[in-house]
C-alpha cells in the first residue's frame, strides 16, 4: 500500500511515566559503585540513550572506565528487582486512548524505537497487553544508542515505509536527533523528561495525547 504510514513511539517520558523506576535504580547502580548518585536533572537529561551510554554521561570521568559495566550491571539488578516486586511503570494518561485511536487506521504501522532493553518493553507489552499493537519494537540491545539513526532505520527496513511517512514521537533531543537524522518527521511531548524549547526540529510540539492523535493526521495530510 503506498499510503503507509510508520508511527513510532519512545516508551520512557512518553508512553510510560518511569521516572521513579529509573531514579531508584540510578541510586542503587551509583550504590554499588561507591559514587554519588547524580542530581535529577542530570539523571532525566540521559533518558532515550542506551543504558551504557548514560552511564559514560554520569559517572565522573576521573573514574576508572571499568566501573561503567559496573554500574550498568547494577542498575540492570535493581529495575530487575523492583519488577519482580510488581513495580510497573504507569501509563501516561490518555496513552491507552491514544494507541487505540491509531490502531483504528488499517494503513498506520506502530513501532517502539527505546532506548530501554527488550526484557523491559517486553514486561511493558505483557503487562498492557500491547500484544499485536506495534508491528516493529527496536530496543538499546541490538542497536546504537540514539540519537544515532540506526534504530529507526530497522524500523522502516522492518516495515517497508519510506522515511517520508514515518512520524517519531518522542520527550527528547535524543529522540529529536535521531528523527531529523533518519529523514522522518518528529512530534515532541511536554510531559517528558527534556526541555520542550529544545524541540527545534519538530513538525510540532504538543500537550496531551489527544493533540498527538490530531498532529499525526495532520502530518500525514501534508505528506500525502
Amino acid at each position: 500500500m503506498d499510503d503507509l504510514a510508520l508511527i513510532l513511539f519512545d516508551v520512557d517520558g512518553t508512553l510510560v511515566d518511569s521516572q521513579s523506576e529509573i531514579m531508584a535504580a540510578m541510586q542503587d547502580a551509583f550504590a554499588a559503585i561507591a559514587q554519588p548518585v547524580p542530581n535529577r536533572d542530570a539523571i532525566l537529561s540521559t533518558v532515550g540513550l542506551s543504558l551504557e551510554q548514560a552511564m559514560i554521561q554520569l559517572v565522573p570521568s576521573d573514574c576508572d572506565a571499568g566501573i561503567i559495566p559496573a554500574a550498568v550491571n547494577a542498575y540492570k539488578h535493581s529495575y530487575r528487582k523492583s519488577r519482580e516486586a510488581g513495580t510497573m511503570s504507569a501509563l501516561y494518561p490518555g496513552i491507552a486512548d491514544l494507541l487505540c485511536k491509531c490502531r483504528a487506521y488499517e494503513n498506520w504501522l506502530l513501532g517502539l524505537a527505546t532506548g530501554k532493553s527488550r526484557r523491559g518493553v517486553n514486561a511493558l507489552v505483557e503487562y498492557y497487553n500491547w500484544g499485536g499493537v506495534f508491528q516493529t519494537i527496536q530496543t538499546a540491545d541490538t542497536h546504537p544508542s540514539k540519537p544515532n539513526p540506526v534504530m529507526l532505520q530497522a524500523a522502516l527496513a522492518e516495515t517497508g515505509v519510506p522515511a517520508r511517512r514515518c512520524l517519531f514521537i518522542g520527550d527528547t533531543t535524543h529522540d529529536m536527533q535521531m528523527a531529523v537524522a533518519a529523514g522522518a518527521g518528529f512530534v515532541g511531548v511536554s510531559w517528558g523528561y527534556h526541555p520542550v524549547d529544545r524541540f527545534d526540529a519538530a513538525f510540532r510540539v504538543v500537550e496531551t495525547p489527544q493533540a498527538v492523535y490530531q498532529t499525526i493526521k495532520d502530518w500525514l495530510e501534508l505528506e500525502t
